[in-house]
């Protein structure tokens, strides 16, 4: 994608996982990847490792997107050494589940700061940044931000009340903020992932009874990859889609489409 050649592009959580995957996938497209992290140093060393040693451009900030004067410097820092931004990859997430009538305001707000708010205080940023570049004669968009949410913005989850309502929050907030920015041209998305394989739930398909019930929710057959949700946030980033805005797309294999009902329900 020659148009995400050169960008500078902010991916929050990057050290690993699904951010690592879009940060190494910016990276393959020329795009100069800014890795967020929050305490994964090493982990965030060695992304930027594997960007340089396929010829890309890379650089780490650490910063804990919950809190304000973080994100305010991270941002900060980005401007002094870049002279700007194009694109933000609104990714880092975290779970605290437990039972609905046990959470405590702590589990509450531990994912809330930072898979809503942490993703307000990064937008306002970035929108701050792109609406300075922004010019009524440009037929570019002056800057792109892509949310990271989940199949569960719409599908309740069990024991994750906190993890739902942060990502139907985040899918609210892309549709507001794509609203309001759109006559500046700035564009605003999100892509919501299925059950993609990760480290962090690689037990669940490892074992057999619990990766059945995990496949019988996906009509295509298989689990997400990493590369999956990748290819997506590049592609939105791209001017491949540059009219688009406000809009979500679900990367799950199909299981937005109710699975059980594929049988008769």
């Amino acid at each position: 994608m020659k148009s995400l050649k050169n960008k500078i592009v902010l991916i929050t959580g990057a050290a690993s996982g699904i951010g690592k995957a879009i940060a190494l996938r910016f990276g393959c497209e020329g795009s100069h990847v800014v890795v967020n992290y929050l305490n994964k140093k090493e982990a965030a060393e060695k992304v930027i490792h594997e960007i340089k040693a396929k010829g890309g451009r890379a650089t780490k900030i650490q910063a804990d997107i919950s809190r304000e004067d973080e994100v305010v410097n991270m941002f900060s820092e980005i401007t002094e050494q870049f002279g700007g931004l194009d694109v933000l990859v609104n990714n880092a997430g975290r779970q605290e589940d437990r039972n609905f009538v046990d959470m405590t305001l702590a589990d509450w707000n531990a994912v809330l700061d930072v898979d809503l708010t942490g993703h307000f205080l990064c937008a306002r940023e970035a929108a701050r940044i792109f609406m300075n570049r922004y010019s009524d004669d440009s037929n570019h968009s002056p800057g792109v931000m892509i949310f990271i949410t989940s199949v569960h913005q719409n599908i309740p989850w069990s024991r994750r009340a906190n993890y739902c309502a942060a990502k139907a929050g985040s899918a609210m907030l892309m549709k507001t903020v794509a609203q309001e920015l759109a006559p500046y041209k700035i564009r605003a998305n999100a892509v919501a992932p299925g059950a993609v394989k990760t480290a962090i739930n690689i037990e669940n398909f490892r074992d057999p009874e619990k990766k059945e019930k995990i496949m019988r929710k996906i009509p295509y057959g298989r689990p997400g990859k990493v590369e999956d949700i990748a290819a997506a946030v590049t592609w939105l980033a791209s001017d491949e889609a540059d009219y688009i805005t406000g809009e979500t797309i679900f990367v799950d294999g199909g299981m937005e489409l109710f699975a059980d009902f594929a049988h008769g329900g």
